[in-house]
């Protein structure tokens, strides 16, 4: 049936975002490459809430590979009825949809906090390690002559602001996707199970 076919094609679509979830994430930990950030504590707290690796990477794949396997539920079914057993797992696929709503609504919420909040740096001004832009409640996104307050890491702004924007991005679409397969998985679940007592 098309609805199986629609869960798999979603549970496709959520491998490949949550592949580049965690690699968006990955390289929060390293500006510009460097390693000796992470190593000296010097990332900010949103950077370190593992939003793109748990949220939109792993609580992500968990529904990803549930989708993908509908297509490998050959379950005998219930009272002789195949088509009973399928409509059970396309309704159990809507609990997998829960947990990558959880996943992908904790990226995007990570992700919306470290854009406002802005980069942890060593600035100019204050000669330490601070987070220079949180007054501006991200208005500092629109400033671009303030960025070059933050002299370490180099670019860090732009590091930042690219990667959070990729991460809320990414888990906007696993959001949406696992919404749309609350509502295939319901209407999947239901039609066989109407079909298999009509059957009857």
């Amino acid at each position: 049936m098309c609805f199986g076919r629609c869960a798999r094609c979603i549970g496709y679509k959520l491998l490949i975002l949550a592949l580049l979830s965690i690699v968006a994430n990955i390289l929060l930990y390293f500006p510009n490459g460097e390693t000796r950030f992470a190593s000296e504590h010097h990332l900010g707290k949103y950077v370190e809430c593992l939003h793109g690796i748990l949220g939109g990477g792993f609580l992500v794949l968990i529904p990803a590979a549930v989708f993908i396997g509908l297509h490998n539920d050959d379950c005998c079914g219930c009272f002789g009825h195949e088509d009973c057993g399928k409509s059970c797992a396309m309704l159990s696929s809507v609990l997998a949809a829960f947990v990558g709503i959880l996943g992908s609504g904790y990226c995007v919420i990570i992700s919306a906090l470290g854009l406002s909040h802005g980069p942890y740096c060593f600035t100019r001004l204050e000669r330490n390690w601070i987070y220079p832009f949180t007054e501006s409640s991200g208005g500092y996104l629109f400033e671009y002559n303030k960025w070059s307050e933050c002299q370490e890491p180099q670019n860090i702004v732009q590091w930042n602001v690219t990667l959070f924007s990729i991460l809320l991005v990414l888990g906007g679409i696993e959001f949406i996707l696992c919404f749309i397969q609350i509502i295939n998985g319901i209407l999947g679940g239901l039609c066989r199970l109407c079909c298999s007592h009509e059957e009857v």
